[in-house]
């Protein structure tokens, strides 16, 4: 077995994320690690810190050397970073010693490899605002269209009142609604520029530190926070707290979704199911699985991250290794999960017919709710609480529907809107159609 599934030849198709490993993979980071060496120098050469002719000798060769990950391997693990074997390797591949001995010119290590992963955080934010986009406009379609579809809603796994699927639709997206909102500022936290030097004084920098730093964040695009971060993992544990929320509540959609497949109910239709290896009959939730097993993950990798939060001093080795070990695993799920999510809103299929049996199996018990408000038209409201449940058990042990029982015990009490589905929905047709609205205004 692979050491991770989006590692595995046989399992990354059912968990992986190409476009995604692609920007946590080697190649995508040593290359982030060049373009930031290039632009720092420059930017330096611009400013006067560094010879300008080396500058541009630099950010040319940064563009055109290519340099194996695997190269750097043994050197790396060695001083516990990359940064010294890939200026090392950079150095003998420029072959210009009189212009190479200023690259990294003042960085350290961080500086270097948190800018590089800004940038490839700035791409992975703007493929999660698209997925995200496109479940939120599926979802929202959904809720439109099935606001008045009724169905069970259950507490506890168990019928309690009416609802429609298209208000399920939109409880599923709110909060991913409400997380897309917040994407931008967890942008925020995490593209930033980071250019402090050893022990994040820029004491190596120069007297145009500051300045160095804020023209290497606009060649960039990235923030200039205006200081060291070096120690502030803030940004980062915020980026994994979102992805945490995120897959969490796809997770929640996946475990709804299996629920609502159970032999016993199947409300839902699935396309693309998966098959069993002996029961030809199966239709196996595979991608709702998924999405629970991926929140699952997430959240625990999640757990490492935030105490990794955690740094002693200036910098804290241990504490950035963490970030190593758990970030890259938690940006995949992250996509992995978006893009299950959109897959399957994109080909669930309600089955009304389905769902409206269902809602009939407990003889009516699902509008006893409704029974004892109705009851409080005759009576107080504890002594109306008290006749529902007597009437309910009388249900239950006759096997006789609500309603029938109700009017043999008030045969003058017109109970009709009670037991008609239509009127008691409540708010959850306007919630869906509201929740679309929302979506559509995106």
């Amino acid at each position: 077995m692979a050491a991770s599934v989006f590692d595995s030849a046989h399992l990354r198709g059912l968990f992986g994320d190409p476009e995604l490993s692609r920007l946590t993979g080697d190649s995508a980071e040593i290359r982030a690690m060049l373009i930031v060496e290039g632009a720092l120098a420059k930017v330096q050469g611009k400013l006067g810190v560094i010879p300008e002719l080396s500058a541009a000798a630099i950010h040319r060769a940064t563009l055109e050397i290519q340099l194996d990950a695997g190269g750097l391997a043994a050197e790396t693990a060695q001083n516990g970073v990359v940064i010294p074997a890939l200026v090392s390797a950079f150095r003998k591949e420029m072959q210009a010693p009189e212009h190479a001995q200023y690259l990294h010119f003042g960085a350290t290590s961080q500086d270097i490899i948190d800018t590089a992963q800004a940038l490839r955080l700035r791409q992975v934010i703007g493929i999660y605002r698209a997925r995200l986009s496109q479940v939120l406009s599926h979802l929202g379609a959904l809720a439109n269209e099935h606001a008045d579809t009724p169905m069970p809603a259950r507490t506890w796994g168990q019928h309690a009142t009416p609802t429609t699927f298209g208000a399920i639709c939109a409880a599923w997206g709110d909060p991913l609604l409400a997380l897309l909102d917040d994407l931008e500022r967890v942008e925020h936290g995490v593209a930033v520029v980071s250019l402090s030097g050893a022990a994040g004084t820029a004491g190596a920098l120069g007297p145009k530190a500051a300045e160095t730093r804020a023209a290497l964040a606009e060649a960039l695009s990235l923030r200039d926070p205006g200081h060291s971060w070096h120690s502030d993992r803030s940004g980062i544990a915020a980026l994994g707290a979102w992805q945490t929320q995120v897959t969490a509540q796809i997770g929640k959609i996946g475990s709804d979704l299996t629920a609502l497949t159970q032999t016993e109910l199947a409300e839902i239709h699935l396309g693309g199911a998966g098959a069993s290896s002996t029961m030809p009959q199966k239709q196996n939730p595979v991608q709702p699985a998924v999405l629970v097993a991926l929140a699952g993950h997430t959240a625990a990798l999640n757990t490492a991250l935030q105490g990794a939060a955690v740094h002693q001093h200036q910098r804290d080795g241990a504490a950035w290794m963490t970030e190593w070990l758990s970030l890259p695993q938690m940006v995949i799920a992250t996509g992995r999960a978006l893009i299950g999510a959109a897959e399957l809103m994109g080909t669930i299929s309600p089955r009304a017919d389905r769902m409206a049996k269902t809602m009939d199996l407990t003889q009516g018990l699902i509008h006893a709710e409704a029974l004892s408000f109705a009851l409080c038209a005759a009576m107080p409201r504890p002594e109306a609480q008290a006749v529902s449940k007597e009437l309910c058990q009388q249900a239950m042990a006759t096997e006789t529907h609500l309603s029938k029982v109700v009017a043999e015990r008030f045969p003058d009490m017109d109970m009709s809107a009670v037991f008609d589905v239509a009127t008691q929905l409540g708010q959850a047709p306007d919630d869906a159609k509201s929740f679309a609205t929302r979506v559509n205004s995106l």
